[in-house]
């Protein structure tokens, strides 16, 4: 028998779900079609992907290990099927917030004038693998480590930390900061693609309280209405500038490597010439902001 994407899809509606039931429901088939649908792909492949040992179902180690090819592949399909992209093949640039900062506009003018064949799309995924590892992009801007399995990546330059706190609070008048200034308020962290945690302070220091956020619209609002302040990179201070918002240095904290991390092998041509680009911009000079 030949397998082909419907199973990809079964196989990944039984990961989301932990169940064969429910996982039949959502993709309106019976449950009996859907366990042999399951069976036919882990025939095809020779491995055992989901343990049936239980009442809620759990992907084998295997199973786990190619969750994320199915889920690239799948939406590798969809974006090739996808009536409004067709005639054209656009290379998706994913980043989680704050892009390339300062560079993001230069980056994305001399793709336009360089590559005018091939549309480049940046897209806020707020994973903090922007999107790579499930297919939802082509390639992206990673913060801090970028060691995702089947991905390569390049170091493309180091950025600053800064607090993120409320122009009426009196830390904003202060030229600079340390973690153990801002260890008395309130922060805000986002724990879905954020890379600000407890951890970053000392044991001696550590805050006292946190506001979890979910995304950087979340996270800067918070800061806004005075509930926390946030600890960020320079680029959030180009990308998220606010007149209700003070960026202050903080001298201490560790700084940040900036990463473009892409499958391999890539799943768009234009790829390496992203890469290439993108080295060359981050390279030289930053643009005044």
């Amino acid at each position: 028998m030949t397998v082909d994407v419907r199973h990809l899809r079964a196989f990944l509606a039984i990961a989301a779900t932990g169940a064969i039931t429910r996982a039949a429901a959502d993709l309106h088939v019976t449950q009996p079609a859907l366990s042999r649908t399951l069976r036919q792909l882990e025939d095809h492949l020779g491995l055992r992907l989901v343990d049936r040992s239980t009442h809620h179902l759990s992907l084998t180690p295997a199973g786990q290990a190619f969750e994320s090819r199915a889920r690239a592949a799948v939406a590798a399909v969809d974006d090739v099927l996808d009536p409004s992209r067709a005639g054209t093949w656009p290379l998706r640039l994913g980043h989680a917030w704050s892009a390339l900062g300062v560079h993001t506009t230069t980056l994305l003018r001399r793709w336009k004038q360089e590559h005018p064949r091939t549309p480049l799309e940046l897209l806020r995924v707020d994973e903090r693998d922007a999107g790579l590892s499930r297919g939802a992009v082509d390639i992206a801007i990673v913060r801090g480590p970028a060691d995702l399995s089947g991905v390569r990546s390049v170091p493309l330059l180091v950025e600053q930390r800064v607090a993120a706190v409320p122009t009426d609070s009196p830390l904003a008048a202060r030229p600079h900061l340390t973690l153990a200034d801002l260890a008395s308020e309130p922060i805000a962290v986002n724990r879905i693609a954020g890379i600000t945690t407890p951890d970053l302070w000392p044991a001696s220091s550590t805050p006292a309280h946190t506001v979890i956020v979910t995304n950087t619209d979340d996270w800067l609002a918070t800061i806004i209405a005075g509930r926390a302040i946030g600890l960020t990179v320079t680029a959030t201070a180009v990308m998220y500038s606010h007149p209700a918002v003070a960026y202050v240095p903080v001298l201490d904290a560790p700084e940040v490597i900036v990463h473009l991390a892409w499958q391999q092998p890539p799943s768009h041509p234009a790829v390496p010439d992203l890469v290439t680009l993108a080295r060359s911009i981050t390279a030289g000079p930053a643009p005044n902001p």
